[in-house]
């Protein structure tokens, strides 16, 4: 296992260059230039050209990307254009509410997930089957913009009972951590249908049946945890995406997150901030596989990593 994981991780510093590389190029590439916007619609061309000196933006691009992975290895990269205030603090400042919206939502999709799932998989083919099948492809039909709205037009402006945005209170994060939730726990029950109705066809099952087990014990023994493994790569996958900043959501209600942040530089062309949220993003996704992979052995003692 050890071997494993020492080969897991050297191989993230090739994916990481690649990704830096990749990210930086194309970001560069966007029309808009940083320092017109710094400078004023109203600046001359002498002020633009003194901001893209001191910015580093009047270097060639290879040797802005030299400079840029020189200070990333030891942590550094650079300041924001749009606040000038050092990157690694602007993605902490955002990072705490991305990270809060994200465990709450997937917490909320697992469990509503899981046991719709389960109810279809146990009443297959029965009206709780039919009913929770339509939830689930209203959840994975309906965009993520749409639902926040509505939700905002229901709770927010007609019933007054959460506000419509912002993170100034702990009922805040009820509206955007349902709206990021139904689409992951739609997607959640049908892999959760879908496995366990396959295990419930295994021949381990049928002689548990036989033996006289009840079936809540089946259900819960001997299925559930075979089942679990394609569920846990969904999950892992899907708290990734939201760890990644869920931007639509985001923005719909004013969540001053990754993905809040990464419109707002997007707008700015703020290179630096843009460059190492991608990066992140990179990382976060690079961990998430990595547990999930170690996360298989101890749901299926046959998965042994040599």
């Amino acid at each position: 296992m050890l071997r494993f994981l020492g080969r897991r991780l050297w191989q993230i510093v090739p994916i990481l260059f690649g990704v830096s590389l990749g990210a930086f190029a194309f970001l560069h590439a966007i029309p808009g230039d940083p320092a017109r916007l710094l400078a004023g619609p109203d600046a001359t061309l002498a002020e633009v050209q003194a901001v893209q000196a001191r910015l580093g933006l009047d270097r060639p691009l290879p040797v802005q990307y030299g400079y840029f992975v020189r200070n990333a290895v030891v942590g550094d990269f650079g300041r924001s254009y749009r606040s000038g205030d050092p990157v690694s603090r602007v993605l902490a400042e955002h990072a705490g509410p991305t990270l809060e919206l994200s465990v709450i939502s997937t917490a909320l999709a697992v469990v509503a997930g899981m046991t719709l799932g389960t109810l279809q998989a146990v009443r297959r083919n029965t009206l709780p089957d039919y009913c929770s099948t339509v939830l689930s492809v209203a959840g994975i039909s309906t965009p993520s913009f749409f639902l926040g709205l509505v939700l905002i037009y229901v709770f927010s402006v007609n019933l007054h009972w959460l506000p419509t945005g912002g993170m100034t209170q702990l009922q805040s994060v009820v509206l955007p951590g349902i709206t990021l939730a139904s689409a992951s726990a739609a997607v959640i029950a049908r892999f959760t249908r879908s496995s366990l109705l396959e295990v419930l066809g295994e021949d381990f099952v049928r002689t548990a049946r036989a033996k006289g087990v009840t079936e809540r014990r089946v259900l819960v023994r001997h299925t559930l945890r075979n089942a679990l493994i394609p569920v846990v790569t969904l999950v892992g996958l899907e708290f990734g995406f939201l760890l990644g900043g869920a931007i639509v959501v985001e923005t719909v209600f004013s969540w001053p997150g990754l993905g809040w942040l990464l419109v707002q530089s997007i707008d700015f062309r703020d290179y630096p901030v843009l460059t190492a949220e991608i990066l992140l993003f990179s990382v976060e996704f690079l961990a998430i596989n990595l547990i999930v992979d170690v996360l298989y052995a101890a749901l299926d003692p046959r998965v042994v990593y040599r």
